[in-house]
């Protein structure tokens, strides 16, 4: 009658559910809270589909038996509060059922349902992973927090929120740190759908969000006006060790307060091409495996990395949960970047102003200290032989942009104008008027024609 109406719809509203009696969260007695009640459902009518639907609803994949165990006899105390559920076993969760109330005198037998499924803490075969996301914000590290559970997308309550939580989604998002203090509530537009979590309490040990305290799924009092937002301060840092510059070497990655190393299962190419983009250093031009820069310490972050190469930073790209791999350090990845030089406004290719490719720009290199030998290098990275000449004081114009190098020392033996000793990158006392220049005696291929030319002059003379 009316009652019964009334009851199923307050029931669609929100079905928190949960399978107790076992040690699993994925097997057990099904129980609906009702009223602030937990209460079982008659095994009578509970099928296979309906069991789909639950499982699904738990993030705990599909159910395990078909056909269902044997329901296990009511605990002591327990309140049977469903007569039926008849799912078509499609739907997302148990709210999109027909639910008809019931009590235990209206249940037929003494039996409860149960249900054994598939998967553990969320990850059941067939069913999308915990994940988490910032949306509707100016870039991928703020914006408004949302968790897909059950293959949707939903929001996080601010009940609670704390900047121990933020650190938390920090740390699995691979954003840096969090941005505010406890009682900062940054805004964004509200979400839409399902409000999947409120009431959250971190100890900040957590190692993913969902493995926080909080209310049960889908279980809240709160509207879209509360979703929780969130501001980081951006993709994790990443670095190249034990190689000859800070644009080679062995890739470590700055989690959790901890620098760790990350495994060579399908590191590839494009993965390099995002750490040397993220870390300015030009293209990526090897992705080496097999601990090629010796073997890092514990421990190892990323496994399984899988870039696109476009992404803005190593983040960004698939992969295994933090921490989790079947890696040894032996399998520690490596990476070789180009920091890319040219020379700009010279009579040829081979003489001109300096400019070096850093950080997604191109600047140039300041005078003080420029010398021949700073010349000889630079001479030889752009195959151009020999220097002539190092000229200062802007010769070949000024440039624009950023002076990258200042007070470069070179001992003429290195391969790169980045393996000199220079002070930090973008730290300098110049002007673009003091920009350094380069002449070089041409192209290699070159050179033994105007060596043959010298010899002829020089015998002239003799003769």
């Amino acid at each position: 009658g009316a009652f019964s109406s009334c009851f199923t719809l307050l029931l669609s509203l929100t079905v928190p559910a949960r399978l107790s009696g076992s040690h699993s969260q994925c097997q057990g007695r099904v129980e609906l809270l009702q009223a602030g009640t937990w209460a079982s459902v008659c095994a009578v009518g509970w099928d296979l589909a309906a069991a789909r639907v639950l499982c699904r609803q738990l993030g705990c994949g599909r159910p395990r038996a078909v056909p269902l165990p044997c329901s296990p006899t009511k605990a002591e105390g327990d309140v049977v509060g469903l007569r039926q559920v008849l799912c078509a076993g499609q739907e997302l969760d148990l709210e999109h059922c027909e639910l008809q109330p019931g009590d235990a005198v209206s249940c037929p037998s003494k039996h409860v349902a149960a249900v054994n499924c598939e998967g553990e803490h969320g990850a059941g075969p067939g069913l999308a992973p915990f994940r988490l996301r910032l949306a509707d914000g100016p870039r991928r590290c703020a914006g408004r927090l949302e968790v897909q559970r059950a293959g949707r997308w939903g929001t996080v309550c601010d009940d609670g929120w704390s900047r121990t939580n933020a650190a938390v989604v920090c740390q699995e998002l691979g954003c840096g740190e969090a941005q505010g203090l406890d009682g900062e509530r940054p805004r964004f537009k509200p979400g839409v759908g399902r409000i999947w979590l409120d009431d959250v309490r971190c100890r900040g040990q957590e190692k993913s969000l969902q493995d926080c305290a909080h209310r049960v799924w889908g279980y809240h009092d709160c509207t879209h006006h509360e979703d929780v937002g969130v501001v980081l301060s951006g993709p994790a840092q990443i670095r190249l060790v034990n190689g000859p510059d800070s644009c080679t070497g062995r890739l470590e990655v700055f989690y959790n307060s901890t620098w760790g190393t990350v495994c060579d299962d399908h590191w590839n190419l494009a993965g390099a091409r995002v750490v040397c983009r993220q870390l300015g250093c030009g293209m990526g031009l090897s992705a080496i495996g097999g601990a090629r820069y010796g073997r890092g310490k514990d421990p190892i972050w990323l496994d399984n990395v899988q870039c696109t190469g476009m992404e803005a930073a190593l983040s960004e790209c698939q992969a295994r949960p933090w921490g989790t791999h079947n890696c040894g350090h032996g399998e520690d990845v490596s990476v070789v970047c180009e920091i890319q030089v040219r020379l700009i406004n010279g009579s040829s290719s081979c003489s001109g102003r300096v400019e070096i490719f850093h950080n997604g720009s191109w600047g140039t290199v300041c005078d003080d200290g420029w010398n021949m030998t700073a010349a000889e290098v630079v001479c030889r990275e752009v195959g151009c032989g020999s220097a002539l000449s190092a000229p200062v004081g802007a010769t070949f114009g000024q440039g624009t942009g950023e002076i990258w190098l200042d007070d470069v020392t070179c001992a003429g033996t290195e391969a790169a104008l980045s393996l000199c000793q220079v002070s930090s990158w973008g730290s300098h006392n110049c002007g673009h008027r003091e920009d350094a220049g380069v002449e070089c005696l041409g192209k290699s291929d070159f050179f033994p024609i105007r060596a043959g030319i010298c010899v002829f002059i020089i015998i002239i003379i003799i003769v």
